[in-house]
Parts: C-alpha cells; structure tokens; sequence
C-alpha cells in the first residue's frame, strides 16, 4: 500500500498538461503541466504597489489557490484563524450514506516561487516547527503538506478572461506521517528538513477527494 517516494502514500499520477490548461500568450509549458513562464507585467506596476509580491502577500496567494480548488471540489473549507497547530485550512465534505459521515481532513499551505525541481521531486525547505507538525501519527485528522508553485511575477499568478480564471502554476500535495517528528532538543528548533514532494501528487479538485481515503485516516492514531 505505501511508497517511499510518496511520503508512504500510494501517488497519484497527474493528468493534467497545456491541453487541459490553456495559459496566456507568452507563457510556455514545461513537464508535468507547469508553466515555465507568464504574460509580461505592466511597466512600473510593481514599483508602485507596496508589499505587492511579498513573502505574505505570496502566502495569501497559496492559501487562496487551495481555497479555490477545495470549492470547485465541493468541499467545505474552514480557516484556522490562530496560527498555533501548523493548520491553514480544513476540508471537509457530509459524506455519502453508508460511509464515514463528515469526514475531514487539515493542510498545512507554502507557497514559493522559487522551486527547486530535481527529475520527478520538488525539494522543500520545510522549517522543523512546521515539519513536527506533519510528522508522526499523532493526531486525530490526517494532516498533508500543500505546496503552491507560482510565478516569481506576482501578475502572472492570475488570468482573467471572459472565459476563465487562471491561476499559475500548480499545487502538490506530501504526506509526512510515516516519518518521525525531529527532537529539537538538540538545537534543531530554528533549522529546516528538506521534504522531497512527489511531482506526481498534483492536487486537483478530483485529487482533493482522493485525500479522504481510509488509507490516510489509518496512517494516524484516531
């Protein structure tokens, strides 16, 4: 049942590519599905809007990109409001009869617009905190890495037409449950532990519903 590559979670393979995604004149498309480039900025746009392309501002982006896909999925999404338990967002859905009803699961959401992307693998600098707060079995919900690659170009994040919303690039998800928190008794806390995202685990609103699978609930104590 599990794979190493995945974070012990069977993969999902992506389906997605410039066919399904139609991207604005300019960008161009690289493996998996992921725009390598976007549409020109606005001259001088950037140099006069304050904060616009921040490390917050790029967050809120991330966070939003989930929200999105988790509603096209049908899926109810709840925001953590105190930053306290390494949780952005829990999803959630009823249930179908004669399933678990309610069943719910929480993502912990980074963004970066600086991937590092070796063969089928996303190397993330995940910080220890965050990471502790992934790791282990336990907890009561199953908890997932959401990782949101976007443009260095805060205006190719989004592209509207009369026709469709694009948002670029993609997100991926990482499961962290079979492997152990790290102590930080040994001046680990302000370190980080680079977690390798399969490319594979591209999330989508059918991807989404995959999450809430047995096969994850019975990786955590509850």
């Amino acid at each position: 049942m599990t794979d190493n590559r995945t974070g012990g979670i069977p993969h999902q393979a992506s389906n997605g590519g410039p066919a399904a995604n139609p991207v604005p004149v300019g960008a161009s498309y690289g493996s998996y599905g992921v725009p390598l480039s976007g549409p020109e900025p606005a001259a001088g746009l950037l140099k006069s809007s304050t904060g616009f392309g921040d490390n917050g501002h790029r967050g809120a982006f991330g966070e939003e990109f989930i929200r999105m896909l988790a509603t096209a999925a049908n899926l109810d999404v709840t925001k953590k409001e105190r930053d306290r338990a390494g949780v952005d967002w829990q999803l959630g859905y009823v249930g179908r009869a004669g399933t678990r009803r309610f069943p719910a699961i929480e993502a912990q959401v980074k963004c970066t617009s600086s991937a590092d992307i070796h063969g089928e693998h996303i190397r993330y600098p995940l910080k220890v905190k965050n990471f502790n707060l992934l790791a282990g079995q336990d907890y009561e919900l199953p908890r997932f890495l959401f990782l949101v690659l976007a443009p260095t170009d805060p205006l190719a994040w989004s592209h509207a037409t009369e026709d469709r919303l694009l948002l670029s690039h993609a997100a991926y998800w990482l499961c962290l449950h079979d492997q152990e928190p790290i102590p930080l008794d040994d001046g680990a806390k302000g370190t980080t532990r680079t977690v390798y995202v399969p490319r594979a685990n591209l999330l989508t609103a059918d991807t989404l519903h995959d999450l809430f699978a047995e096969d994850y609930r019975d990786l955590v104590a509850s």
